[in-house]
């Protein structure tokens, strides 16, 4: 026993001197490191103070100090930034659903500010901005090596204002430009309407009014229905929301899963990850969903997308999601300014980063482009029938309530058809719906 406790004892000493023998080094590189950052931080004020001294033209020393901090955000990412006061501000604002602007979202990618999507019903929108535009201009000035954020200073103005943009669009030989008129951007974060029997939850971004409009567009279009037995199922329209809150992210998600895991995040240090998880409760109450991406979702919509498909709870059309799947943690600074700073990667329920991936729909599905009108006249010519035909005969094998009930289904299918020239992504979606319903009316069981 003695020879035992010896034995331990002089490991316990010799794993002391071990312990010692290397934190010597350690603490010698960790002061060298500090040192060495010491000597940088002396550096910038140097360059500071000759910049104001001996610059060609004299320069505000907050201005320089705000430009030096957010040089420094965003050589990180291109989602990390400092927001000046008024920049903070304008955010707070836009969070709440209301602002001036184009009504775009925009990134930057290689030095280009590059369109993730315009925005339902706003002056982007209207002149015919899509996802994916690079803007290389504006009013003839090139933004090319600007801040995301001076770029996007130079786009706002007064509204009621004019702005010429130069967009590059993929597939177009030659950059356009396009004249746009500033307004005020009023975003309604959810509009409900109901296509035949498919209740369609059209969802623009994700801010605080984001799931309260979901919940009561949902049920005013049951209700509208007769009863969610009269729904065949839901179509979840992402396309183009460039996302917004994580909290408002998880609400949506949730209201349609009754469990599980939605996302989980986790950043440099694993003991600070969290997971977000579902409580009971299913809106659509086991109906069939189909939720729409396209490159243009991005972000929080990537998170609604990718926990109903692990899951298992929705069939995904469309088109590869954006891709960020980054987390940005906006952090009040003195003097009412603010820096967002990326906190943290997502992951979805079956572990996998949408990090520049994007979510693959489980059915690709291109929106095609218009076609000419001549193409348009000729796909919208007439066509005749047996029934049309002088003095043929009448069906006498159906009674008339069989027969307005055959006329009430071709007609749905008709307006489905019309659709389909309209939009052709919604109108799949709404086909998968009717097929689903057709094998299975009440829908998957929860």
């Amino acid at each position: 026993m003695k020879k035992f406790v010896m034995a331990a004892l002089a490991g316990t000493v010799a794993g002391v001197v071990a312990t010692t023998q290397i934190a010597g080094p350690l603490l010698a590189q960790e002061a060298e490191n500090n040192s060495s950052v010491y000597q940088q931080l002396d550096l910038f004020g140097d360059i500071f103070e000759r910049i104001r001294a001996q610059y060609v033209e004299e320069v505000e020393p907050e201005e320089l100090i705000e430009a030096a901090i957010d040089g420094m955000l965003t050589s990180l990412d291109p989602h990390s930034s400092y927001l000046s006061p008024d920049d903070a501000e304008q955010m707070r604002v836009q969070t709440r659903g209301e602002f001036g602007g184009l009504g775009i979202e925009v990134t930057q990618e290689e030095g280009f500010v590059k369109v993730v999507s315009p925005i339902d019903d706003t002056p982007a929108d209207a002149a015919g901005i899509e996802a994916g535009d690079f803007i290389t201009h504006v009013d003839g000035e090139s933004i090319l090596g600007l801040t995301l954020d001076k770029a996007v200073d130079l786009m706002r103005g007064p509204v009621g204002s004019e702005i010429i943009i130069t967009v590059v669009r993929e597939g177009e030989p030659e950059p356009f430009d396009v004249t746009i008129i500033r307004d005020t951007i009023k975003l309604t974060a959810v509009r409900a309407r109901t296509e035949g029997t498919s209740v369609v939850l059209r969802v623009t971004t994700f801010n605080d009014q984001t799931f309260p409009n979901l919940q009561e567009g949902l049920s005013e279009q049951i209700e509208e229905a007769g009863g969610i037995e009269k729904v065949n199922g839901f179509v979840l329209d992402l396309r183009n929301n460039p996302g917004g809150l994580l909290t408002q992210a998880i609400k949506v998600s949730d209201a349609f899963l009754n469990e599980g895991e939605i996302v989980s995040t986790r950043g440099r240090d694993p003991g600070e990850g969290e997971r977000f998880n579902a409580s009971p409760g299913d809106l659509a109450e086991g109906k069939p969903i189909v939720v729409l991406i396209n490159g243009g979702s991005a972000s929080a919509s990537e998170i609604v997308a990718g926990a109903l498909q692990d899951h298992r709870r929705a069939i995904v059309v469309g088109t590869k999601s954006f891709g960020k799947g980054s987390v940005q943690t906006v952090m009040p600074l003195r003097g009412d300014g603010a820096m967002r700073l990326t906190t943290s990667r997502y992951y979805t329920p079956s572990g996998r980063s949408i990090q520049a991936l994007g979510v693959s729909p489980d059915i690709i599905v291109e929106q095609p482009r218009p076609v000419p009108d001549a193409e348009e006249e000729d796909a919208n010519r007439p066509t005749r029938s047996e029934a049309d035909l002088r003095g043929s005969l009448n069906n006498d094998s159906l009674s008339e309530d069989e027969i307005r009930q055959i006329e009430e289904d071709r007609a749905r299918a008709e307006a489905t058809a019309e659709l389909r020239e309209e939009d052709y992504q919604m109108a799949y979606a709404i086909d998968i719906l009717k097929g689903l319903s057709a094998f299975n009316p009440n829908g998957p069981s929860q």
